[in-house]
């Protein structure tokens, strides 16, 4: 690959995103630290169920250098329990609180595929995007709700929901399968006035191993949206089950991976492991402008 072809994925780009009336720059990639306050995430580690430890994690992100925080009070790893909306609520609200009362400015981005979850944590706790990992297939509000609070919203590509997802997914063409259906969702996103899109492939979410690797290896195909494009491969099963080991021990693949998918044109890095992704982008952003 060229040294120009090179830069011209990875710096010169003009996205931004419009957080809650603040510009953000997306031309240096950025790094989304996860906070989950679930018992039953898969990564063990990546679990925070009290306010304290919400409190210690989100630090944790800023000071390692990340740019936004991810927060999920409903664990989508395959076969995972469903949570009711009730609780959803229940596991959320102090949290949002708690952190919102601490860092005021920071970049909050809610991992929720509900409506009524949503316009909450944006009107009441200032949440700055949503992270929908269903594409609004699990709530037909959502896309309506997004229209209505006008945030980022994460289109984030599923094959069935997070009970049966990983049940013998099947694709004509995994590539060409996501982004069509990537496609359509954008034309409905966008019939409703919404404009501020970052697409997410949905690695893991209904996909085989070696669809994971396909997508990642067209993961510049996903330029013809000219959109954002998040890449989220943190510890996940396409790298632990391929090598050997268990989420504990995917963290070299885990970087080696998110140096893949900068170069193949990711703006924002989903992950577990912050520090060690924040030296990724600024290595390959070196790389690219010699």
């Amino acid at each position: 690959m060229k040294q120009y072809e090179v830069e011209d994925k990875f710096l010169k780009s003009d996205f931004t995103i419009n957080c809650n009336g603040r510009l953000v720059d997306l031309s240096l990639p950025k790094v989304m630290g996860i906070i989950n306050i679930t018992p039953d995430s898969f990564f063990e580690e990546s679990r925070s169920e009290s306010v304290e430890a919400v409190l210690k994690r989100v630090e944790q992100v800023l000071e390692e250098g990340g740019d936004m925080i991810d927060v999920g009070a409903y664990s989508s790893r395959p076969g995972a329990a469903h949570v009711p909306e009730e609780e959803e609520g229940r596991r959320l609200w102090p949290v949002l609180s708690a952190i919102r009362d601490h860092w005021p400015d920071v970049l909050i981005s809610l991992d929720t595929f509900r409506g009524q979850i949503a316009e909450k944590a944006v009107g009441e706790y200032g949440v700055d995007i949503i992270n929908d990992i269903s594409a609004g297939q699990l709530d037909d509000t959502m896309f309506d709700a997004i229209a209505r609070l006008n945030v980022p919203y994460v289109l984030m590509h599923i094959q069935g929901d997070p009970q049966n997802m990983q049940k013998k997914p099947q694709y004509k063409n995994v590539t060409g399968d996501v982004l069509l259906f990537l496609a359509k969702k954008i034309d409905q996103l966008r019939s409703r006035g919404v404009s501020d899109i970052i697409v997410d492939p949905g690695f893991g979410f209904g996909k085989t191993i070696n669809h994971n690797y396909e997508l990642l290896h067209n993961l510049e195909q996903f330029k013809m949206f000219e959109l954002p494009l998040l890449v989220g491969v943190s510890r996940k099963s396409m790298i632990y089950r391929f090598l050997g080991g268990s989420p504990e021990t995917a963290l070299n693949g885990t970087t080696v991976l998110n140096t893949l998918a900068l170069t193949g044109g990711a703006k924002i890095l989903r992950v577990h492991d912050v520090k060690e992704a924040a030296e990724c982008v600024k290595l390959v952003a070196k790389t690219a402008q010699l």
